[in-house]
């Protein structure tokens, strides 16, 4: 790296953020990831620097455009990839399970509005990735996992086809590339043009511990290709390191000249380095050239320094705005106001809980190890209170319940059919609730060989309780069997809940 460049940190962008893509257009940066059975779908972050980035909008902030309301989940939203060209960018996306299929979306502004988007005929598979030759021929490479019809869960490795994208049409039958070193579930294809080669960058191995990156080259986007010897450039299997599952990458030009992978890779906690409360993260590695093969640096973790804090106050009209907000099949506007009580947050109950598929749930991604998130609710007219969100099968919340002298806070921990719950009184009135997580403790204690540590507490007046402590390792990508991370927010279960606020401050001390 050239000296006076700005160290980058990793993660590069911290939490929920898996399967990256990137494309430098207008001088700047542009990144986008999965998001599964969330809405809105598809983050857009930009940087000028690949050091600091700005959450600018989502590709899909309308229900339509993805039609992830019947999906399990898991599935939805999977692996984007956004590119640019002639002065429009294009993201293309499997939305699995969905009838939407392969999609291609459009802007002139990645900020969006984002078009309603086009489906590619032709194509059953996941993570597509979008080229084009010289001659304007748009290439379509994916993984041929099949999700339909009698074909569904069958791989056929990675794939290709040209497309016409004006009328969504796959102009061939799929042709195979190259799918590997013999790992499994060859995916996340990406292909790149550099000289006179064209560079097919796959991962291999599975999006767990044995997740890696493997790479091929041809004269031709249309192959043959023929193996890197260094094959696979870039694995954490079998090691030590703090970040592990590393995969996903594509690649890009840096500030300085060089070259680097956006990939997505987990921090594992405890002593056993089994559990990842965050889930899968994207993070960045500086690539070297050797023999026209890129060959990639062993991946570093250097998390930001300091603390973020954030409070969203919700007497400004405006504190919804923010695209980071999520909700679970549904759009946040669908299940929070800020008209309904003048200067506090409403969220009304349709009797679902956060076992439902589509909770009366608003969120934001847990993006610190070190996190407390907290809120100030007035329970009198309903049920409602602060959660910690995998999925419907694993989830943690403080709810409180008004019952007319007296309201009741209820600490519930979720695992997979099994529900554990500790109560506490307080006066009626408004309760303050709070969620703290901490790494588990270093050494021999019996906690590090647990996740993170999580305690909820409820605070009325002087009365502070704290109800419980958990190990969360039950609310890890290793033990939720999702593919997506730690959601934090507000919900409601029935009647209309107000919050005055949430506030939010991690860090990675």
């Amino acid at each position: 790296m050239t000296t006076g460049m700005p160290v980058r940190p990793n993660p590069l962008i911290p939490g929920f953020n898996p399967d990256p893509s990137v494309v430098f257009a207008d001088g700047a940066y542009f990144l986008v990831t999965s998001t599964f059975e969330y809405l809105p779908g598809m983050p857009v972050y930009r940087s000028t620097d690949l050091v600091e980035w700005t959450h600018i909008g989502n590709v899909a902030t309308r229900p339509e455009q993805v039609e992830i309301q019947g999906v399990v989940t898991g599935c939805g939203v999977w692996a984007p990839t956004i590119r640019y060209r002639d002065g429009v960018f294009h993201v293309i996306v499997t939305v699995a399970m969905s009838p939407r299929g392969c999609v291609v979306f459009t802007a002139t502004d990645p900020a969006g509005l984002w078009s309603d988007g086009t489906t590619i005929d032709g194509i059953d598979g996941i993570d597509p990735d979008l080229a084009w030759d010289d001659d304007g021929t748009a290439y379509v490479t994916y993984s041929g996992l099949g999700t339909t019809g009698e074909d569904i869960g069958a791989h056929h490795g990675i794939q290709q086809v040209r497309v016409d994208l004006d009328t969504g049409t796959a102009l061939e039958p799929p042709r195979s590339l190259w799918s590997g070193t013999g790992s499994m579930f060859p995916e996340a294809p990406h292909l790149h043009r550099r000289g006179d080669w064209w560079y097919l960058m796959i991962a291999e191995g599975g999006t767990e511990r044995g997740h890696a990156v493997s790479v091929a080259r041809s004269r031709s986007p249309q192959g043959p290709f023929e193996p890197c010897p260094a094959n696979p450039v870039l694995t954490a299997r079998g090691t030590k390191r703090p970040v592990q599952n590393t995969g996903h990458a594509d690649l890009v030009a840096t500030p300085d000249g060089g070259s680097a992978l956006v990939l997505l890779g987990v921090r594992p906690l405890g002593l056993t380095r089994a559990f990842s409360p965050l889930g899968r993260e994207t993070f960045l590695t500086d690539v070297e050239w050797v023999d026209d093969w890129p060959l990639p640096a062993p991946l570093e973790l250097a998390p930001r320094l300091g603390v973020e804090e954030v409070v969203f106050d919700f007497t400004d009209p405006a504190a919804l705005d923010d695209p980071g907000w999520l909700g679970v099949r549904r759009t946040p506007a669908d299940v929070a106001s800020l008209t309904a009580t003048p200067g506090r947050l409403a969220i009304t109950g349709n009797g679902s809980t956060l076992d439902a598929t589509a909770p009366c749930f608003l969120g934001r991604r847990q993006r610190h190890l070190t996190a407390t998130i907290s809120t100030r609710v007035d329970a009198s007219r309903g049920t409602g209170g602060l959660a910690a969100r995998y999925s419907e099968a694993q989830h943690l919340e403080l709810e409180a319940r008004g019952h007319g002298d007296h309201v009741t806070v209820t600490a519930r921990a979720v695992v997979t059919g099994l529900t554990q719950t500790w109560e506490h009184t307080f006066p009626a009135g408004e309760v303050e609730l709070r969620m703290e997580m901490s790494p588990p403790p270093t050494g021999f204690d019996p906690k590090a060989l647990g996740g993170d540590r999580i305690r909820l507490t409820a605070v009325s007046g002087d009365d502070e309780v704290q109800l419980t402590e958990l190990d969360g390792r039950h609310w890890t990508a290793e033990a939720a069997v999702s593919f997506t991370g730690r959601v934090l927010g507000l919900y409601a279960v029935d009647g209309t809940v107000t919050f005055a606020e949430l506030g939010y401050a991690g860090s990675e001390q």
